[in-house]
């Protein structure tokens, strides 16, 4: 099994940044992929930003947002700069990861809350 804890949300202004960090625990051989998902009230859970060999953003996000990762602590960051209120949701990190037996298996982090105030 393996574990994801998030860290990193809160309440900021618009204009402001957080870092968002998950970190990864447990059985794992290889990571082949990390993400930042988010769900804002009402809506469904969107792709934000995710990292393998390269990165991917959603259109919203680009050039406000870097998704990073330190493979050493199987760790992945969310550098979110120019925050606007309607990047206000529940953020929560992904892992495609595998085990010993080679099987890819998803996780998801517990989610944290981002809010932005006008």
């Amino acid at each position: 099994q393996v574990q994801l804890v998030e860290s990193g949300g809160g309440l900021v202004q618009a204009g402001g940044s957080l870092r968002l960090s998950c970190a990864a625990s447990g059985s794992i051989f290889s990571i082949d992929s990390m993400g930042w998902f988010r769900q804002a009230p009402g809506k469904q859970r969107e792709l934000v930003a995710a990292i393998t060999t390269s990165t991917n953003y959603a259109d919203s996000v680009k050039g406000r947002f870097t998704i990073s990762r330190d493979n050493a602590k199987n760790t992945v960051y969310l550098q979110m700069n120019s925050l606007k209120p309607e990047d206000t949701a529940v953020y929560y990190c992904n892992f495609q990861v595998r085990g010993p037996t080679m099987i890819l298996s998803v996780y998801w982090g517990q989610g944290t809350q981002v809010t932005v105030s006008s």
